[in-house]
């Protein structure tokens, strides 16, 4: 595994083509500050940026994913900041992501580390992680997507329990609740978020982002609308080389060489 950048709080690593980004602030429990939000954005850019990267695997460091935001740093923030300093560009980064990113999720992922990793395609979870919304025990609310990812997973009536209390949501229930796509033992996210990465990394790229798009895009259609972008989608797959090439493998008995083309 080849080290490709190490900022203070945030490295970066390789394994063939999946890029691994590491939040490594052990004393706060990881708690994105404005320093390792800016990071962040850093970090997941140049992966996003290189084409020999086609999967991104998110993770904290320290047994922990992200325990919130630093509320240290957030004491004294005026409405006007939070528009000048950005601090939601990580989440808006993600949201633009040309690459799939799978959150490898241990310990615990509350507050701004619950919508990290809402934020991402895949959420691997260690089965003793806690997730949850605990802003409004200090006085505001999720502001990064955490109200909508919660109602759009969990629906309307655990949305408005988790946010309104700020209780915290137990691996299993958010396995029910769809906000975790898989269970994993304690200490075993990363190694199968990595896995699962590889697993996306080797399928065609074109059809990967084509799936992506679909279901992004379709959850906030109509029914008619999403069936009609996966069917445009479909059909376009078919004047691509991937498309020739997986079915002649197929056909042939043998591996699949995708292009991306």
């Amino acid at each position: 595994m080849l080290v490709v950048e190490h900022a203070k709080h945030v490295h970066i690593e390789r394994m063939g083509a999946v890029g691994i980004v590491r939040i490594e602030r052990p004393e706060r429990r990881n708690a994105l500050n404005l320093q390792v939000k800016s990071e962040l954005v850093a970090a997941l850019e140049t992966l996003f940026s290189q084409d020999s990267v086609l999967a991104v695997v998110l993770t904290g460091t320290g047994g922990c994913f992200v325990a919130g935001t630093d509320i240290g740093e957030m004491l004294g923030m005026q409405p006007q900041d939070h528009v000048r300093l950005r601090t939601d560009a990580v989440f808006q980064t993600l949201a633009r992501s040309s690459k799939p990113v799978v959150a490898a999720v241990e310990g615990y992922a509350l507050g701004g580390g619950c919508e990290l990793a809402m934020a991402c395609d895949i959420v691997i979870a260690a089965d003793d992680t806690y997730f949850g919304q605990p802003e409004i025990r200090v006085g505001i609310m999720p502001g990064a997507g955490g109200t909508q990812r919660l109602l759009r997973c969990a629906g309307p009536a655990r949305a408005m329990l988790w946010a309104l209390t700020g209780m915290r949501i137990s691996a299993e229930q958010a396995l029910k609740a769809g906000i975790v796509s898989e269970l994993v033992p304690s200490g075993q996210a990363l190694a199968r978020a990595i896995e699962v990465a590889t697993m996306i990394a080797r399928m065609p790229p074109l059809a990967v982002r084509s799936i992506r798009q679909a279901v992004r895009d379709g959850g906030e259609l109509s029914l008619n609308q999403g069936l009609a972008l996966e069917r445009r989608l479909f059909v376009e797959l078919f004047g691509s080389e991937d498309q020739r090439e997986g079915m002649q493998a197929f056909l042939d008995k043998r591996s699949p060489v995708y292009r991306g083309c």
